[in-house]
């Protein structure tokens, strides 16, 4: 794991601010789900990946505002509506 070297204090509410070069070296926005884990004693950031929201799939997904949708689930709310 490669050091920054960038030290930043952890306010009231247990929140940190990523640097900026951070957040754009790795490709996160404003708004990014992030997956928080820990190995060891470092804690882990990563982006998370898209699920769909009804099933949790990771495959065939589609954006339906601005959520995730897998192909079988939208299959399953089409046959709900007819």
């Amino acid at each position: 794991m490669k050091s920054t070297g960038i030290i930043r204090e952890v306010d009231q509410l247990g929140r940190i601010v990523l640097p900026a070069e951070l957040r754009k070296s790795m490709d996160i926005a404003e708004k990014d789900p992030l997956l928080i884990t820990m190995d060891g004693e470092s804690v882990v950031l990563r982006k998370a990946a898209d699920r769909c929201v009804f099933c949790g799939a990771r495959e065939g997904l589609t954006s339906f505002e601005g959520k995730a949708v897998c192909a079988d689930c939208v299959r399953q709310l089409q046959l709900e509506i007819e």
